[in-house]
């Protein structure tokens, strides 16, 4: 077995140390260095009007799909209760005839229903098409604040992001809100 030499295993140990400390300092200055910041996208969203006014469309338009969809189920219920009470009257052809009728009316009926409130329905499509619009207003606004105020990182509060503690001191909610133009006549914002 070969033998290091006491003075070089010392400086060895020493330099590995140095360098370990200096790697811990420059991690540390990197973390202290760093700025977060958080919102409440919700609390934005609620104050906006444009917001407010896109969810108005969006219910009205469900609900009438949803009037549209019932209209037509009606329908097909009324066929298929007319069918039944008719089948006496019809021959075995004429009634699986009529039954593939209905059925097809049901098909069409579940294809309609998906092509609205489906994963890429006309509702999906409508809300993307109103809300985005938001959205991006919003990113802008955050990205102006972030820079202002030079942070680092900002987090949403309402996300699906578990904020197990905050100190409302980084709270930029607000900031957000008058780069948007809306301002609560009860919150004076310390512009520092």
């Amino acid at each position: 077995m070969m033998k290091i030499p006491f003075k070089k295993n010392i400086a060895f140990t020493f330099s590995t140390l140095f360098l370990v400390g200096l790697f811990a300092l420059s991690s540390f200055n990197t973390a202290s260095a760093q700025r977060f910041g958080f919102i409440d996208s919700q609390k934005i969203l609620e104050r906006l009007p444009e917001y407010s006014q896109a969810n108005t469309e969006l219910e009205e338009m469900t609900k009438q799909w949803k009037a549209e969809l019932a209209k037509k189920e009606q329908e097909i219920l009324d066929s298929r209760t007319k069918l039944e009470a008719e089948r006496v009257l019809l021959t075995e052809e004429m009634y699986v005839e009529k039954q593939k009728e209905v059925q097809k009316k049901e098909g069409d009926l579940i294809a309609y229903r998906e092509s609205i409130f489906g994963a890429n329905g006309m509702l999906f499509k409508k809300r993307r098409e109103l809300i985005r619009p938001i959205q991006d207003k919003i990113m802008e606004a955050v990205r102006i604040v972030s820079l202002q105020k030079k942070l680092h990182f900002m987090f949403d509060k309402a996300s699906d992001l578990h904020m197990l503690f905050y100190d409302d001191t980084y709270n930029f909610t607000d900031f957000v809100l008058e780069e948007l133009g809306i301002q609560d006549p009860n919150i004076s914002i310390d512009k520092g």
